[in-house]
């Protein structure tokens, strides 16, 4: 037995060893690191996790403990409060229980009925692979102890004033139900086991072998990660065209209607009614909690900016935010793509507008060449996923186009070059990319072909005539908007 003890505390040593250069080996190479310890109380998270981190710079990792969700957590997607923790490249974050907790919780409580507890482990695994895709390194630890064990556990802890709080009574509750939350815990690996971010389950009724294998997953896992990458390994191919999700009822540029417009007279009769319905509504979703995401892309000098103007100017300013949307920062290349706009994500009962949006990826990158094909493609379904969790939550989704063509276009252009008040809105970029209209008119028809989902339709808006295009958008929002509190 102490030669064997002796055989381990040596590998033990070596591995340590060997994670403290391979996370140096990861911040050279911007390999961001996800660790996820889950398990039930007292099945030694805590304890694990420092042996984890104690041969690590901790310059490169961070470690949350994650606790119930707070009154502003609980008002967006269970996700959102996750992905504002996800890991930039060269950062390691370790989650000290995670998402999964909400769902063992929500499960055995029964407050997660089959149907939401479905929909959840969708949005789960979407999540996880879109992270996989974008770089990061998924390790997931189950803990698993005996009901015996954790009986024993619970006892030392109460047994010592010192201790005594780390099992209060909920944990003890928690314990009488030891078979239900391993029925929980079976569905979730059942669930959520895929090659993108596997489980490995760690017994930890020895605390001495549950560090061996631990560390021994993270090293090999983390090894050839870093072979792959040293290697030029492609790890996210092009998908194929059959991979590709389609909605054939999606709308296209050519079939809009620009000769629509109206006389000033009346566009001044409907803007005053339609302000004032929006208004109201804007009470009732926040009464009713209901968050909605507006997104605005189209043309330059569409019209983007007075037609968001007109759809905010009676609305309370405390319940919206407009987000303009321009080229990622540092911070935000260093994340997932999509980690900017979920944390921008609107509590419930209040609106988000989007002046251009995660869309980005599917238009200017892909035409500009600032992501891969295998990138911009993949993009679609990680933009359906990620709406379709909005809409789990209740959310209303509605994206703009708002479409003009070139004629109209070179007039505005034309125009703001003599106003000095409009100058500013113009530049030698927006020249540019009017000599790749085709290209983006290739790419704005595929988007919508791709993305047109029901729950986060597209809508056309017909904008040679600014008049319009600023009522038409209103009363889509408003059509919306009644429809949701009326079903």
């Amino acid at each position: 037995m102490n030669d064997v003890n002796i055989d381990q505390k040596s590998s033990i040593k070596k591995l340590r060893e060997e994670i403290a250069l391979l996370q140096r080996h990861c911040r050279e190479l911007g390999i961001p690191v996800l660790m996820v310890f889950e398990g039930l109380s007292t099945s030694g998270k805590g304890t694990l996790i420092n042996q984890v981190i104690q041969p690590m710079d901790p310059r490169g990792f961070k470690v949350s403990c994650i606790a119930k969700p707070s009154r502003d957590e609980k008002m967006r997607p269970f996700l959102w409060r996750f992905w504002r923790r996800m890991p930039s490249a060269n950062r390691m974050a370790i989650f000290d229980r995670s998402w999964y907790r909400v769902l063992l919780d929500g499960h055995v409580s029964g407050d997660l009925d089959p149907d939401a507890l479905g929909k959840a482990y969708a949005d789960v695994r979407a999540f996880e692979c879109q992270i996989k895709d974008g770089g990061v390194v998924i390790l997931k630890f189950h803990l698993d102890i005996t009901r015996e064990e954790q009986r024993k556990r619970l006892e030392r802890l109460r047994s010592n004033p010192v201790t005594a709080w780390r099992a209060p009574d909920e944990v003890l509750a928690r314990h009488f139900r030891f078979e239900e939350y391993k029925h929980a815990i079976g569905q979730m690996l059942e669930e959520t086991d895929r090659p993108e971010a596997p489980w490995m389950v760690i017994d930890c009724n020895n605390i001495d072998d549950a560090t061996h294998n631990t560390l021994d997953h993270i090293a090999r896992r983390l090894r050839q990660k870093v072979a792959d990458i040293e290697a030029g390994e492609v790890l996210n191919p092009v998908p194929n065209p059959d991979e590709l999700p389609s909605f054939p009822n999606a709308p296209r540029l050519e079939d809009a209607d620009l000769s629509k417009s109206l006389e000033k007279e009346e566009y001044n009769q409907l803007l005053e009614e339609r302000q004032e319905r929006i208004r109201e509504l804007h009470h009732e979703i926040y009464q009713r909690r209901i968050p909605v995401v507006l997104v605005y892309e189209g043309w330059d000098a569409a019209g983007k900016g007075g037609n968001i103007r007109r759809l905010t100017q009676r609305l309370d300013p405390r319940g919206y935010e407009v987000i303009p949307v321009a080229a990622p920062n540092d911070i935000e290349k260093a994340h997932h793509y999509l980690w900017r706009f979920w944390t921008e994500f609107p509590k419930a009962g209040h609106i988000t507008i989007f002046d251009r949006s995660w869309y980005g990826r599917v238009l200017v990158e892909r035409v500009e060449g600032f992501c891969s094909e295998a990138d911009w493609k993949r993009a679609y379904k990680e933009i359906n996923e990620m709406e379709e969790n909005f809409h789990h939550f209740g959310s209303i989704v509605l994206k703009f186009w708002v479409q003009i063509d070139m004629g109209e276009q070179l007039e505005r252009f034309r125009s703001r070059e003599t106003n000095p008040h409009k100058q500013w809105k113009l530049n030698e970029e927006d020249w540019r990319n009017r000599e790749k209209w085709s290209p983006y008119q290739e790419a704005v028809d595929e988007m919508f072909l791709r993305t047109h989902t029901e729950y986060a339709p597209w809508t056309v808006i017909e904008g040679n005539c600014k008049l319009h295009a600023r009522i038409q958008a209103l009363e889509t929002v408003i059509e919306a908007i009644t429809k949701r509190l009326e079903s």
